[in-house]
């Protein structure tokens, strides 16, 4: 846990996104709740599109705000979570997207007036933030099929029937999908190259939990300085039910279709082009480098969250004398 407090902020800037499924609806309600609460906010931000969040982003913390309380869903906090990394400002979660996992992994409530409490009165952690060829992710990375889900997610789908969105979304994407062939590389030569010729899907997860509500390994954490990595080779349907089956508690890692390990860099290499997934949105493309930026960012979170553990910036970190 890091030794700031959110009693210390001075002042909070809050971004709330309208256009995620609960972001119109939530609007004054979170503003009004947040203040009453104690939060210090100085000013409030509403936006609709994802160039607009992030200039907005990078406006509030260069306006000197010790604290940026997000509403959104699990893209908005990645793009948040971005444009804090590496300096002081701790960020606040408002959880009003339809997967959330972000906020499921820290333990913060769905329930907004229980959210908005916890930026009052929470803890807060350090946690790490992943990097695709530079841009932010939190939660999962992934090329192959869930590029095809997110973009089979539209958001009247999504506002309408909520999480059951992504079984939907899945379903159509699977049926259409092709297999494609990937080299997977290791730049600190902790694990040898390796060559798959069809594969379904390869993800590199920071968090811990993923597509409302899968778990990327029964292991992994956001705050262990490190990154989960799959493999999920192509094959007959009745082979992928067996690992969808499995998928929410992570044990799918064990099937003899899946390769998984560990580390802190990972070079994805494909023959052409792929569009990689990023919590949601696509933001990047194949050939991608895929890295950990470790203690990144300051999240409040409950006081009974033990979701993120380490001693943030105190930590001791490997190569250090005390080790």
């Amino acid at each position: 846990m890091s030794l700031m407090k959110v009693a210390q902020a001075c002042s909070a800037a809050v971004v709330i996104n309208a256009g995620s499924r609960r972001g119109a609806a939530a609007r004054e309600f979170a503003v009004d709740r947040l203040k009453k609460a104690g939060v210090p906010v100085t000013s409030v931000h509403h936006v609709l599109s994802g160039a607009q969040l992030a200039g907005t982003l990078d406006q509030v913390v260069a306006d000197g705000h010790d604290l940026v309380v997000v509403a959104g869903g699990d893209g908005t906090v990645s793009c948040a979570a971005g444009r804090v990394a590496g300096t002081d400002v701790m960020l606040g979660v408002l959880p009003l997207g339809t997967a959330n996992d972000f906020a499921r992994t820290l333990e913060i409530p769905s329930n907004l007036a229980e959210a908005c409490a916890t930026v009052a009165d929470g803890k807060v952690v350090d946690i790490d933030l992943g990097r695709a060829n530079g841009e932010p992710f939190l939660n999962v990375a992934s090329v192959g099929l869930s590029v095809a889900v997110t973009e089979a997610l539209s958001p009247r789908l999504k506002r309408y029937i909520g999480p059951l969105a992504y079984g939907i979304a899945t379903l159509s994407a699977y049926a259409r999908h092709k297999a494609f062939p990937a080299r997977l590389e290791f730049p600190d030569g902790d694990h040898e190259p390796m060559e798959f010729e069809n594969l379904l899907q390869v993800a590199v997860g920071n968090g811990r939990h993923y597509g409302g509500g899968n778990t990327v390994s029964p292991t992994a954490g956001i705050d262990d300085h490190t990154l989960d990595i799959y493999a999920i080779l192509a094959g007959p349907l009745r082979e992928h039910v067996s690992i969808a089956r499995l998928l929410k508690d992570g044990s799918f890692i064990k099937h003899d279709r899946v390769y998984h390990l560990t580390s802190r860099r990972v070079r994805v290499v494909t023959e052409q082009p792929l569009p990689v997934n990023l919590d949601g949105e696509i933001a990047t493309a194949t050939s991608a480098d895929f890295t950990v930026q470790r203690n990144a960012v300051h999240v409040v979170v409950p006081q009974g969250s033990s979701s993120a553990m380490l001693d943030g910036r105190h930590a001791p970190q490997p190569g250090d004398p005390s080790i």
